[in-house]
């Protein structure tokens, strides 16, 4: 932390450590949805969708099945779609506004399940999709805290990444306590208590617009702090785009959002987060009737597994350190001649984003198998690549775009998987209708789509190496200038 102060040392050491711990409990609660879909089966939430008149003992309940997968994938599609608003909103008002925003969102969808009940299953869709995107906004704005820490930028917002993975535990605790007889309304009228946390955050320990980067000499993070993000953070000065960016003054402007948006980089990591995002949601949807399928719908088996997906996705928070020091390996050496913070930081960024794309191939073939035992290892791979995602994701913009348009580029970009998400509703049909429940042949065609995600971190690569050519270029050119000018120097003295 640079330029710090005793008290301001403190007060950033708190921000990080509570970030990590609401990250950890709060932000990404909504994706330990197979272990409060298991409850919510127990409860006979929408069990009037499941048919006993083939079979009283053993009814066919895939539609209540795909209910509850359609529940989770309105709220995704609705955090998602919201995401390019929200993102401006975050941008243009700041960190107290958008916090705001998002606590009032948490604290609706905790209540809406405390008060829901097998005759408002209803009430399930939008208590998910304000669940879903508050904690989305609570990451968003815990990943600036990473600007308090330049050498270990990328780290800390990994490490936040894996925390939001492992707040999906949260509902395996509420599944825990529900085996031991205590009501799952009760723990969720205590998760909305916990409100009060977030609100603290807010106005003690979060500043009221951004936490600049570079981060000015004795900077203190504090509501009343106005410095704008945008006032101190650099230009993106080689972008590879569509439509060229002007050369632009350091000092006078930065990159305009339409140029970024008309870059090859915001295009390819689009597909890239796209592609896997969709794959990831549509996981956590079906992950459920899966378990059955394979289990031929022996709940003590379905449970077991249940359990094992929510310890590993526990396990998140460990998975998330790793992209970060992948990403942050380069700091604290030397750079190359010529060579700026931003094109070393690109090029490091490129192995993330490659080894992010095959975790995401691997966990899919895995997916894609019929055997049950391989399911652990489909876990694992799912939490490991979901951590990488989204650290690598936030990582890679704060890195290849200037910081002011940080919050509206994520938005946007989350905005526009959404569009690629609306699919997941004729593909859940596809299973039910006409695969029978087997969702194997779509499964293929994933692991094939997600081929894609490989094409962005080859560009980065490509792009990095086309810069330290023309950097080679420009040094050689300059010898031989020098060169040329001394011997016309010794002609003249002869």
């Amino acid at each position: 932390m640079l330029g710090c102060g005793g008290g301001a040392k403190l007060r950033h050491s708190l921000t990080v450590a509570s970030g990590f711990v609401e990250n950890l409990c709060f932000s990404g609660i909504a994706y330990g949805w197979a272990s409060l879909v298991f409850i919510l089966k127990n409860d006979g939430y929408f069990s009037d969708l499941c048919d006993i008149t083939a079979n009283a003992t053993d009814p066919d309940c895939s539609g209540q099945d795909e209910q509850f997968s359609l529940v989770f994938t309105v709220a995704s599609f609705s955090m998602n779609f919201l995401r390019f608003p929200l993102g401006f909103l975050f941008d243009r008002f700041g960190t107290m506004a958008t916090r705001l925003l998002a606590t009032c969102l948490y604290t609706t969808g905790t209540l809406l399940i405390t008060v829901s009940s097998p005759e408002q299953s209803a009430l399930l869709f939008p208590a998910i999709s304000c669940l879903i995107t508050s904690g989305m906004l609570f990451y968003t704005t815990n990943a600036q805290v990473g600007n308090l820490f330049d050498s270990h930028r990328s780290t800390v917002i990994s490490v936040y990444a894996g925390a939001f993975d492992s707040s999906a535990a949260v509902f395996l605790i509420v599944k825990f306590l529900y085996e031991r007889g205590v009501s799952f309304h009760s723990s969720f009228l205590v998760l909305s208590v916990c409100s009060v946390i977030h609100v603290f955050r807010t106005f003690f320990l979060m500043p009221r617009t951004h936490i600049p980067y570079p981060l000015p000499d004795r900077y203190n993070i504090a509501p009343i702090n106005t410095q704008s993000l945008s006032s101190s953070l650099p230009v993106s000065p080689s972008l590879s785009v569509l439509h060229p960016i002007p050369s632009l003054s350091l000092s006078l402007s930065v990159a305009s959002f339409r140029s970024c948006v008309l870059s090859w980089f915001f295009l390819w990591h689009l597909v890239w987060v796209a592609v896997m995002q969709f794959c990831h949601f549509l996981y956590i949807a079906t992950v459920n009737p899966m378990l059955n399928r394979l289990a031929n719908r022996d709940q003590t088996l379905v449970s077991q597994y249940t359990n094992a997906f929510a310890f590993t996705q526990l396990c998140g928070v460990l998975c998330g350190p790793w992209n970060g020091l992948i990403m942050d390996r380069h700091k604290g050496k030397p750079l190359a001649p010529g060579e700026t913070k931003q094109e070393a930081d690109l090029r490091s960024s490129s192995l993330s984003l490659f080894l992010t794309s095959l975790q995401c191939l691997l966990f899919y073939v895995c997916f894609s198998s019929p055997l049950l035992p391989l399911q652990y290892l489909t876990f694992i791979l799912q939490v490991l690549n979901s951590a990488f995602i989204y650290g690598g994701h936030q990582a890679f913009l704060t890195i290849a775009f200037p910081g002011c348009h940080f919050g509206k580029l994520s938005g946007l970009i989350t905005s526009l998987s959404a569009v690629v998400l609306l699919l997941q509703f004729p593909v859940l049909h596809l299973i039910r209708e006409f695969l029978h429940g087997d969702p194997v042949y779509v499964n293929v065609g994933l692991t094939l789509l997600t081929l894609l995600t490989f094409i962005h971190p080859l560009h980065v690569h490509l792009h990095c190496h086309s810069l330290a050519n023309q950097r080679r270029a420009r040094a050689k050119q300059e010898v031989t200038n020098s060169g040329s000018k001394v011997t016309w120097n010794r002609l003249v003295g002869m």
